[in-house]
């Protein structure tokens, strides 16, 4: 299996009744690790409760957590998560925490260019530090995987533009990609036309947009690859679009087709979205199961 650093924010997210351990790079790599690829964490944690149970519990899972700086002067992150009677997710995210500012260090560049792949998505860029250091480290990636996360009002489309460019494969919702498009002049409406405009616009051959419930459309050398979705009751999407992403990247770099990746990929992310949390325990035979793969 392949070797894969995720970078960026682990954090709690707190519900209205309880709190789970979270971030999106996290869930990337809690589920890439479930697959049994060979991954480690990038990122910060402070001094204190909520930080060693994070680190307990990556270290239970044997991701490696070399490279999870323990911070003295931040907190751990924390994260209030509102659901809507769809299940659907809205975020308050506190400024400043200690993924806000992980450093650069010789332990994490070592592990980047040891790597096959690299995740990270937008919103570490909110402070200088976390995003200087990730420009850094995006000089060794061998496989820059680029997960536009927009929260409002946590990023620049001046950045977005800048990373982009710097990766070699985007993912998207729907609406991000019709609002970065937009941004960046396209004449286009629809949806596959933007995914090439936007491909032509950053250089970038692999691009991947999630639909929700309707699924997803990959672009994968220039040839489009499409699912339509699973029909479920949505318990919760916290930490579904992170769980598709990581079954994507784990079946693509492995080997597999795009349409065997994606249709994975797909079926994965329904069933985190029927379970409450962002990473509940899915064994590929219950993917296939459930999508008769």
């Amino acid at each position: 299996m392949s070797k894969i650093v995720c970078f960026g924010e682990v954090l709690w997210d707190v519900f209205p009744t309880h709190k789970k351990i979270g971030g999106a790079p996290l869930n990337v790599a809690i589920r890439l690790k479930s697959f049994h690829n060979d991954v480690a964490m990038i990122s910060a944690i402070g001094n204190d409760e909520l930080g060693k149970i994070i680190l307990n519990y990556i270290n239970e899972l044997n991701i490696n957590s070399k490279a999870v700086t323990v911070l003295e002067d931040f907190t751990t992150g924390e994260v209030a998560v509102t659901l809507n009677e769809k299940g659907a997710a809205t975020y308050e995210i506190v400024h400043p925490r200690a993924w806000d500012k992980i450093p650069f260090t010789k332990e994490s560049s070592d592990l980047v260019k040891q790597a096959d792949a690299f995740v990270f998505g937008s919103l570490i860029t909110r402070d200088a530090v976390s995003k200087n250091t990730l420009y850094q480290l995006l000089e060794f990636a061998k496989y820059a995987i680029f997960d536009v996360n927009l929260r409002a009002p946590f990023y620049a489309k001046e950045v977005l533009v800048e990373l982009m460019h710097k990766a070699d494969f985007i993912k998207f919702n729907d609406e991000e990609l019709y609002e970065i498009s937009a941004f960046l002049g396209s004449p286009f409406h629809n949806l596959e036309q933007n995914i090439h405009f936007i491909a032509q616009k950053t250089k970038t051959a692999h691009i991947c947009v999630t639909k929700g419930e309707h699924g997803a459309v990959l672009l994968y050398d220039n040839t489009l690859f499409y699912n339509s979705g699973y029909q479920i009751k949505v318990a919760d999407t916290v930490g579904s679009g992170d769980s598709f992403l990581a079954s994507l990247i784990s079946k693509l770099i492995n080997g597999s087709t795009p349409q065997k990746a994606i249709d994975f990929a797909c079926a994965v992310g329904a069933l985190v979205a029927q379970n409450e949390g962002a990473n509940p325990i899915i064994s590929e035979s219950e993917v296939e199961e459930f999508s008769c793969l």
